[in-house]
């Protein structure tokens, strides 16, 4: 698989841990149970995740952001619609959460989570900050959302899926820049979120307006020429968007990903890992000895 390099300027990794805890919970066998009898098919994934993840890129800077919770962000507060579409997560999951969280904390890995800020907006702001410092970054994520805060320097990592992917490359997948992920998904909206977007504009669309006219601003302040535009149905766009403002610009300030959330420790620097927190662990966990010997290893570095 291919590496990021460690040497000048450090790379900060910041993984959005929720998104590996929900991918092991449901492609691992629910076979792996704690002392107690519960499931910890999450719990054992992740932790393979973070065992591998850890000795491939020897991360000196690394950290996890989980989501605490999908009802009471402050995007809910502005539109109480936003995730409504998403069922809640099953009890044992939010149960292996809460492990998960742990054994991240235990391996020596900074954690970060809020109720009133997302995973997204906590990365965004660890993002914010180190990059200020002179790090580059790799956001660990499957989540496009994520990718409006890579710069040129920068990488987005749907880590297992695929190689990390730099500023041209997310702009080739993507077919906007990153920096117009922001107000592509203002326009085509997102259903993953449940954002609105503005109905009648989809992808494409969205994606050849931000080619030529730049941003959301932008198109909206020039509305009246996209109907002179050569796309098929350029005229009800014009109308659409010209209409449907308003929730434009709703769909991005959902959209926007936070980078001031309130913070008062971002030290993300590598710890050793907790030796007696883990053996407890493992033996609450009923992990067998490769798993035990990867998270030890992957704890010491």
């Amino acid at each position: 698989m291919t590496a990021i390099r460690q040497d000048k300027p450090a790379t900060a990794f910041l993984i959005d841990a929720s998104i590996f805890v929900f991918r092991s919970y449901y492609s691992m066998s629910d076979e792996f149970t704690d002392v107690n009898g519960q499931s910890v098919n999450a719990v054992y994934g992740f932790g393979r995740f973070l065992a591998r993840f850890l000795a491939q890129t020897q991360a000196r800077h690394i950290a996890c952001a989980f989501d605490e919770s999908l009802t009471t962000s402050f995007r809910n507060e502005i539109y109480p619609p936003y995730k409504a579409n998403r069922e809640p997560a099953p009890d044992d999951l939010k149960r292996q959460f809460k492990d998960c969280k742990q054994l991240a904390k235990n391996l020596g890995i900074a954690t970060f989570g809020d109720d009133h800020y997302e995973a997204d907006d906590l990365i965004g702001t660890l993002h914010a900050r180190h990059s200020n410092k002179g790090l580059n970054v790799c956001v660990v994520s499957a989540d496009k959302d994520l990718a409006q805060l890579v710069r040129p320097t920068d990488w987005w990592w749907d880590y297992g899926k695929s190689k990390p992917l730099g500023f041209r490359a997310l702009t080739d997948k993507f077919g906007v820049r990153p920096d117009q992920i922001v107000d592509y998904l203002a326009l085509a909206g997102d259903s993953v979120d449940n954002i609105p977007g503005v109905k009648g504009v989809g992808p494409k669309t969205a994606a050849h307006l931000l080619q030529h006219f730049g941003d959301l601003d932008s198109i909206i302040a020039r509305h009246q020429e996209i109907a002179y535009l050569s796309f098929r149905g350029a005229k009800s766009c014009a109308l659409k968007i010209k209409q449907q403002i308003d929730q434009a610009r709703l769909s991005k300030q959902l959209t926007q990903i936070v980078l001031d959330a309130p913070m008062p420790n971002d030290d993300i620097i590598k710890k050793q890992g907790n030796e007696q927190a883990l053996m407890a662990f493992f033996n609450q966990m009923n992990f067998g000895p490769l798993m035990r010997r990867q998270l030890t290893e992957a704890a010491k570095l």
